[in-house]
């Protein structure tokens, strides 16, 4: 019986580790690329997170400030106040002398009539961003001498909150028409730490 020559294994011994070497670098690359999209797929779900906690964030600082200007608002109704701007005496539980159509004005800055039936509300036409002097809403402080943490530094809302106020007359069940008065709608925009994060809360205040 005659055997193959010793150099015909060793030749089949190379020829069998040259394609095991080929499937394991193709196993790795596999491997490497399923790696390599599971991680960009976590830090994907990480930077997502990580940006609706900060909207969030946002968000609640923004509706803060817009309580925030309620509490103003009311203080500006009622009192009690000291400011040299104060204007309690303007809010009149059975007048609507200084409330006029679009906002007034100076000593009635942010004083409103509301919108006509079938119209947008005005809560909804006027500008709550605008901070110029012709601006139809009234800022944080502006008629209480109240203060207000504003700016960039920090985490903190960027500009001041800001409100309207509307008088409306008071509709309540079982008041007869001679004993009706006048109800206050105060409408308030809150900002975040980006002027673009806004939150609007609104109240019904009835000054007796």
């Amino acid at each position: 019986m005659k055997y193959p020559p010793l150099a015909f294994f060793r030749s089949a011994t190379v020829r069998v580790r040259s394609k095991q070497r080929g499937f394991s670098l193709i196993t790795t690359l596999i491997l490497l690329i399923v790696v390599t999209v599971l991680g960009i797929g976590a830090s994907q779900m990480v930077l997502l997170s990580e940006r609706a906690t900060r909207f969030d964030r946002d968000t609640q600082i923004a509706f803060q400030a817009a309580e925030a200007a309620l509490i103003d608002a009311e203080f500006d109704i009622r009192g009690p106040n000291t400011s040299t701007t104060q204007r309690v005496a303007s809010f009149s539980a059975s007048s609507e002398l200084g409330f006029m159509d679009g906002c007034g004005t100076g000593a009635s800055l942010g004083l409103c009539l509301p919108a006509a039936d079938g119209q947008k509300p005005i809560w909804y036409s006027v500008d709550f961003t605008d901070e110029s002097s012709s601006a139809k809403t009234v800022k944080f402080g502006d008629f209480t001498g109240r203060t207000f943490a504003t700016g960039t530094s920090g985490i903190r809302p960027e500009i001041a909150p800001r409100y309207i106020i509307e008088v409306l007359p008071d509709k309540t069940p079982g008041r007869s028409a001679s004993a009706q008065k006048t109800l206050f709608r105060v409408t308030a925009m809150g900002f975040g730490p980006r002027k673009e994060t806004q939150a609007v809360v609104q109240m019904i205040f009835r000054k007796e």
